[in-house]
This record gives C-alpha cells, sequence and structure tokens, in this order.
C-alpha cells in the first residue's frame, strides 16, 4: 500500500487520514519527499516534554519512518523523520508537522499484527505495549 501527497498536504493529518479509511491497525511506513515547513521535536527526559524546533525552509525528507497503531482514543501515528537543508546540512527529530511540497511518498508495511499504544504514567507518552 502507498499514499502519494501533494503540495499544501499535512504529512500526518494525511497518514492518520488514510489509515482510518483503510482501517490500519498495524503498520509501519516509510516515506522521501520534501517539506516547505516542518514542525520536529527533541524529547527531552529531565523535563518530560518535547522541545520544538521550527522549521520555515525548503527541505528534502531524506528519511521518515513511522508506525501506525491504536490506543483507547483511536489511531496514533509515530514518525520521526531526518531533513536535509541547502548546502547539505540536516536536522532531524519526532515529527510533529511538516506541509508537503512538492510531494511525499509514503510507503506501508503491514505490521501482521495489531499493534497499541498506552498512555505511559512515568513519561506521559504513547508507548507501544
Amino acid at each position: 500500500m502507498n499514499l502519494i501527497l501533494h503540495t499544501g498536504d499535512d504529512a500526518l493529518e494525511s497518514i492518520k487520514d488514510f489509515a482510518n479509511r483503510n482501517s490500519i491497525d498495524g503498520a509501519s511506513f516509510h516515506a522521501i519527499g520534501a517539506f516547505r515547513e516542518a514542525t520536529v521535536a527533541y524529547w527531552n527526559w529531565d523535563t518530560k516534554q518535547y522541545e520544538h524546533i521550527e522549521i520555515f525552509d525548503q527541505v528534502e525528507v531524506l528519511s521518515m519512518i513511522g508506525n501506525v497503531a491504536t490506543s483507547s482514543d483511536g489511531r496514533r501515528l509515530h514518525a520521526h523523520v531526518v531533513l536535509g537543508r541547502r548546502g547539505g546540512a540536516t536536522v532531524g527529530g519526532h515529527l510533529i508537522r511538516g506541509i508537503v511540497r512538492p510531494t511525499l511518498e509514503i510507503f506501508f508495511s503491514d505490521a501482521g499484527a495489531k499493534l497499541t499504544r498506552q498512555k505511559d504514567e512515568e513519561t506521559g507518552l504513547w508507548l507501544l505495549r
């Protein structure tokens, strides 16, 4: 299964909509393409908070990996990216938001089982169980 996104599409919203429409309860995905803007985050263990890194430049999605799982409040996505900037520098982390330009090519692999996320009391994160 694959999904091709186009300029202006919100990557995570589009993937979640696709998973909902296709009843995907356990899958991994990988993608390549580009964003016109993005937000990635670093998880700070000490504060138990994500530290957002805003990107307002055109970047290449050099690598995007993630999964689709279920939780008590519906399907959840977890994705990490490495983004390439002009000149070859990279930035990466947990994908919070990515607006596509011009395309994002996403390829899904069925996990062969239903994946479930549950909120972890120590961290507040939704972890696979």
